[in-house]
């Protein structure tokens, strides 16, 4: 008797692959891909990629917009979430928004940058019952608000000496925020530390207040994560950058 098993046909080896470099043709800066786009970066023809994304779709990976573009989808972030906690940088990041929290009475985010938007991946609320509500994995837009001017400070800005980033109204007509961008030992960009809260409460001269607990803690998590501190004693005054 021939107790040979049959050898697995690669067909599925193959749609994987295809599923897979769909996927990954989204890239850092990407509002949205067309499906003409998909397939320049992909070199797959239009009829193949659609059908590869209703199975990207299927499993919350990407969403076709109204326009016909696509994006990445929600289970992405999920995705980014277990990653970034494999990796303990929520271990990092989490005991630095607590302190802020308890410092300031505000709530305490923590922001990347996620194509054209901002996504809040880690966050402790304030306990005042008036107060923003955001949740970890909503987006924001890149607009003049604190923590997208922070996301879009080159690290040799920050190097040469600036003050925490504020903004009032930016994105909400009542919110107010103050942040400052985290680097990593390459000098990246990682995110942004943010302190978020009505703007009759956080006023520019209450956010001044809390400049030092947000210097002191985006030192600590810039350390904690293989950077060099950018925001302690000693570095020189510059204009402050208002949203």
């Amino acid at each position: 008797m021939n107790t040979t098993r049959p050898r697995p046909g690669v067909s599925g080896v193959a749609s994987a692959d295809r599923v897979l470099t769909v996927l990954t043709a989204f890239r850092v800066g990407d509002a949205a891909l067309s499906l003409a786009e998909l397939a320049s970066r992909t070199g797959l023809i239009k009829s193949t990629i659609m059908r590869l994304v209703v199975s990207l779709e299927k499993y919350g990976l990407v969403t076709r917009l109204a326009d016909g573009n696509y994006i990445l989808a929600s289970e992405v972030v999920r995705l980014n979430a277990v990653y970034q906690d494999s990796h303990d940088v929520g271990r990092h990041i989490m005991p630095r928004l607590e302190h802020l929290t308890n410092e300031s009475g505000e709530t305490a985010s923590y922001y990347v940058r996620h194509g054209a938007y901002r996504l809040c991946q880690y966050r402790v609320n304030s306990p005042h019952r008036l107060r923003l509500h955001l949740q970890p994995g909503d987006m924001r837009p890149m607009d003049k608000a604190a923590g997208a001017l922070a996301l879009q400070t080159p690290y040799e800005v920050a190097e040469a000496g600036i003050d925490p980033y504020y903004s009032c109204g930016a994105t909400d007509p009542h919110a107010a925020s103050v942040a400052l961008p985290i680097y990593d030992a390459q000098e990246e960009l990682l995110g942004a530390v943010v302190i978020s809260g009505p703007a009759n409460r956080l006023n520019l001269e209450r956010a001044e207040s809390l400049y030092p607990i947000l210097r002191e803690a985006a030192d600590e998590l810039t350390r904690s994560l293989g950077g060099k501190p950018l925001y302690g004693t000693g570095q020189p005054e510059t204009k402050r950058r208002k949203g």
